[in-house]
């Protein structure tokens, strides 16, 4: 067992996770209660990353953020940041990957607060804030921690986008996907064949 990729991986979605959920809720709310605007195109933009395949969306950020890019240079030369190959580069591609995963439920769950309760709330003299905190949050609870679970659990899952943005380098980008994959790469099949058709002899 690779302990350090497993590590990484759960350190990856626990930032993932810690990012997403407050992200979310500030997206989904607005998206549950009000008429805008453009509300149709951003629902459907929040779904790309379910639509697009991991490797394209980690080839198009390679892309764009890498050192050659316009934004790779301006963050290498303002802010000493570099994205791609980093772990930082890892925490927002699983961020972008996994906002749909995030969104959708809690987006659900405060659709489901019947609307009677928000006036109440409203009549009480709670303001916008107050009413997300004592009201809305607390009965959007199960969107919420859907969201925790499938954000979390699907970081650990990542492969494509990660091996795209960050490669294989232990410690800082090899995550538990990119150790498995590597071991099957370097594990010999051929040998495996030979000691199976042994054992189905004997």
């Amino acid at each position: 067992m690779d302990w350090q990729s497993l590590w990484l991986s759960i350190k990856l979605a626990a930032i993932s996770v810690l990012i997403l959920i407050p992200l979310a809720v500030i997206i989904a709310r607005p998206l549950a209660y009000e008429r805008f605007p453009g509300k149709s195109w951003l629902e459907a933009l929040i779904m790309v990353p379910l639509v697009l395949p991991p490797t394209v969306i980690g080839y198009y950020l390679l892309v764009s953020l890498g050192s050659d890019s316009f934004i790779g240079q301006l963050l290498q030369q303002y802010f000493d940041v570099q994205l791609v190959f980093h772990f930082s580069g890892l925490v927002l591609a699983s961020v972008l990957v996994n906002i749909p995963f995030a969104v959708q439920p809690i987006q659900r769950s405060f659709e489901a607060i019947p609307q009677e309760v928000r006036d109440a709330s409203a009549c009480c003299g709670m303001g916008r804030l107050k009413q997300l905190f004592r009201v809305e949050l607390p009965l959007a609870w199960p969107g919420i921690l859907t969201a925790l679970v499938l954000c979390f659990s699907h970081v650990l899952g990542e492969f494509g986008v990660v091996l795209m943005m960050g490669g294989s380098i232990a410690g800082e980008t090899k995550t538990i996907s990119i150790a498995i994959y590597d071991n099957v790469q370097a594990f010999d099949f051929s040998a495996a064949g030979n000691m199976s058709l042994l054992l189905l002899l004997f």
